[in-house]
């Protein structure tokens, strides 16, 4: 199985390794890195079956997670500090919670440990429709995401992963479509039951979004016992996007803090 991931690497100091959400790709965290690059290595990651990553036989958190890990090896990385926002939260928290040593510091966006129910199958159906469509310009296609996606953040999002094909002027998605959708259950799954990551780590929730409730609270600390909470204020999933001075601001100030 071929795990190659496809990395961009901005700035110096000490490792910091960021993952983004499902349908997207490391771009999507690219101003973050530019504004964590004066005091850390960012590398931004496309997970497997996203942007220019190898697409995997089969999907899963523990898959992505082993894929992350097998990159760090390649790129002779021991540990790192791991931000993952959304489905790249899980696949982050997956990761220390199997491989603790390969994690330094953890930052979690908007995304808790928990079973979540299906809140992608419409988006899958209207991604779907695009492909079958075939469409000729990026128009046609933004045309049929709003007929059914009524959040233009949402639509933009999921353009940034739409392209020309090799083979005729048709677009199509990045990333791996049937394989998402194959695996959908999968990734909305808890990571992996195991020992409590005992390392520090940051959840940082959008006021606006209800991806972390309070009752999602005790398996936060059952899991990450020294971990922290702290709210976005006029933020909703896209928390990072819609107030990035005070993610950013949050970011820094957790990695840099000395600990104990």
């Amino acid at each position: 199985m071929n795990n190659a991931l496809y990395s961009r690497t901005l700035g110096q100091g000490p490792d910091l390794v960021l993952l983004h959400g499902m349908f997207g790709q490391g771009a999507n965290l690219r101003s973050v890195a530019r504004a964590l690059e004066a005091d850390f290595r960012v590398h931004c990651l496309d997970l497997p079956d996203h942007g220019r990553s190898s697409w995997l036989s089969e999907a899963s958190l523990a898959t992505y997670a082993a894929a992350v890990r097998d990159w760090m090896d390649q790129q002779a990385l021991p540990a790192a500090h791991i931000l993952g926002h959304s489905l790249g939260g899980k696949v982050a928290m997956e990761l220390a919670l199997t491989e603790p040593s390969r994690v330094g510091k953890l930052v979690v966006a908007d995304m808790a440990p928990v079973v979540y129910a299906q809140r992608h199958q419409v988006i899958l159906d209207t991604l779907q429709q695009v492909a079958a469509r075939g469409c000729q310009t990026r128009a046609e296609a933004e045309e049929l995401l709003g007929e059914v996606i009524d959040d233009p953040g949402v639509v933009g999002y999921l353009l940034m992963s739409l392209e020309r094909g090799p083979e005729n002027d048709l677009y199509q998605w990045r990333f791996n479509l049937a394989g998402l959708a194959d695996a959908y259950g999968r990734l909305r799954e808890a990571p992996i039951e195991a020992a409590p990551f005992q390392g520090h780590v940051l959840f940082l929730k959008g006021s606006e979004s209800a991806y972390i409730q309070a009752s999602h609270q005790p398996e936060i600390q059952r899991r990450f016992p020294s971990s922290q909470l702290v709210t976005i204020n006029q933020a909703g999933h896209w928390l990072h996007v819609d107030r990035p001075d005070s993610f950013n601001g949050a970011v820094r100030a957790f990695l840099l803090a000395e600990t104990g």
